[in-house]
């Protein structure tokens, strides 16, 4: 069978229906509550003729309505499409257009301005729904351009009756992902793909549910798990974690915004076992609250830091061990054109390393299993993954190859080897391969034991010309504001005790902050012509 995400969210409803869903600011939602309101707001999107595959854009900060909205248009077969707020107008108008979005759910008066100065550019944009109020500029842009502006509010008019169509498990679900070069790509996954891997079959503690009975019986039989989602809902870090602690009836605790101090302030209050984080970006504020908290805020309830989306740092990781060291920390591997692919480890000597699975693989140029022990390949994920980019069938060859025995497999240019105990040892991105005199430094490799010193707040590594060796490596660092800043040869020393000689950085450039795309992806374009400009 396959399942639908809709279908995974009522059959858990139906299951444990007074269960807390969604604790917000202090307020809580129960699943039967949750499930009546979804399908308030599908009714409310089809009554303004949004249905099955039409594409609705989320220009949203978290919110209890940005949970309703998301799993109300699925029920409906709508496509959800996940808005960065952080974009510029040009980058709105692209993922807008290229999604094919017919609505938007919008709500700060700011993205309505954004959104009014973009309405003559978007043909396929029918509808916008509206949270709290509307903005006369946008009610005066949408009038001009014929598109229907609603009130989400009147949602609440709507009938709570599950009379959708019959739903296939095909149906669609995009996720817009920022790379480090170019425009945000929409990975297009099924919804049974999307159930199976990034949301590990709806149980990653164990094996998959294979129907909805089973699900239906055992997450009566799981504990409910209190999440805090502190990234942002628009990244697919997040929604991964919604519908996976969502499948296993748990309860998810969403702030506004991420700010430290109002999660470690909310922490008594909310109880959250779990807390998501996306890398250092977060990592780092979030444990220097805590820090700060130590002895004053009760944190016993919290059990476990989880990390996705971008590496976390061993020397972070190493304060929130100081703080609890019973603490289980997790760094999660993955993408969003592949989901969850397990942990990632440091082991003895410094390597990033996810262990031995049947998800994942080494692959040559050929796209041939490479077995062999130490030959670097291109990482490769197997099994569930997505159809491809939409309406980019030239990426979709290219990153979803398929192998000579008809498997399809997901590359994204991450290389590696397999370890001799089978795990897959992560060296980096083939695209941010240096060559120097002939030897291959991974910026990530490096970046990872920069990340180490205590005094680096953010690291970059690029390459820069070298007349002698063609290319040398340099380090773009940003120094901790409490920290005296590291001189070069201390760096290059600290380098030194864990990577090979042609790999220690010759150049370190120290900058204000290390700059990141809106989607928190490395800059590597302006850290390279940064370093650039200085040798």
């Amino acid at each position: 069978m396959k399942f639908n995400l809709a279908s995974v969210f009522e059959t858990v409803a139906d299951a444990v229906p007074d269960r807390i869903i969604l604790s917000y600011d202090g307020d809580g939602f129960t699943y039967a509550q949750m499930d009546a309101m979804t399908t308030q707001v599908a009714h409310l999107m089809a009554a303004h003729g949004i249905g099955r595959d039409d594409k609705v854009a989320l220009y949203l900060k978290n919110s209890v309505e940005h949970v309703a909205a998301l799993l109300g248009m699925l029920k409906i077969g709508a496509v959800p499409v996940n808005i960065n707020y952080r974009y510029t107008a040009p980058e709105l108008e692209y993922i807008f257009t290229n999604s094919d979005s017919a609505a938007v759910a919008v709500e700060l008066p700011e993205h309505q301005q954004t959104l009014a100065g973009l309405l003559g550019k978007l043909p396929e944009l029918r509808v916008i729904f509206v949270i709290g109020e509307t903005t006369g500029e946008l009610a005066a842009a949408a009038a001009e351009h014929g598109i229907a502006l609603v009130d989400f509010a009147d949602a609440k008019d709507q009938s709570a009756e599950r009379d959708f169509p019959e739903r296939t498990g095909e149906e669609l679900y995009i996720i817009y992902t920022g790379g480090t070069t170019g425009y945000p790509k929409g990975v297009v996954w099924h919804h049974d793909d999307f159930f199976r891997k990034p949301i590990s079959g709806g149980n990653p503690y164990g094996p998959p549910r294979e129907s909805y009975e089973e699900l239906a019986r055992e997450v009566t039989n799981f504990p409910s798990i209190a999440f805090l989602i502190a990234a942002p809902l628009m990244h697919g870090a997040a929604s991964y974690s919604l519908f996976t602690f969502l499948s296993l009836g748990g309860r998810l605790i969403l702030e506004r915004e991420f700010d430290a101090a109002t999660i470690v302030g909310n922490i008594e209050r909310d109880r959250p076992q779990t807390i998501l984080i996306v890398g250092d970006a977060m990592g780092l504020p979030l444990v220097e609250e805590l820090e700060r908290a130590a002895g004053e805020v009760d944190m016993s309830s919290i059990f476990m830091i989880a990390s996705g989306g971008a590496i976390w740092s061993k020397s972070v990781r190493d304060r929130y061990t100081a703080i609890n060291p019973d603490w289980v920390l997790r760094d999660n591997f993955g993408a969003s054109e592949s989901g969850n692919d397990g942990e990632i480890e440091l082991d003895e000597n410094g390597n990033l390393k996810v262990p031995a699975n049947p998800r994942m693989m080494v692959v040559d140029e050929r796209f041939e299993q490479i077995t062999t022990p130490h030959e670097v390949g291109h990482i490769a994920r197997v099994g569930n993954i997505p159809q491809g980019y939409y309406k980019d069938p030239e990426k979709t060859a290219r990153t979803f190859p398929t192998m000579a025995d008809g498997t399809r497999i997901s590359v994204l240019g991450d290389m590696g080897y397999v370890d001799d105990d089978g795990g897959i040892v992560f060296l980096g991105r083939g695209s941010q391969c240096i060559n120097t005199g002939g030897e291959k430094v991974y910026a990530e490799e490096v970046e990872s034991i920069l990340r180490g010193h205590p005094a680096i707040a953010d690291v970059l590594v690029v390459p820069v010309p070298d007349p002698k060796y063609g290319q040398q490596v340099a380090a773009v660092v940003e120094i901790r504001a409490e920290q005296p800043g590291p001189t070069t040869a201390e760096l290059q020393e600290f380098c030194r005790q864990s990577l090979a000689g042609y790999k220690v950085p010759r150049t370190v450039v120290v900058v204000d902050e290390v700059r990141r795309t809106p989607a928190g992806k490395a800059d590597y374009r302006w850290a390279k012509a940064t370093a650039e400009a200085t040798v």
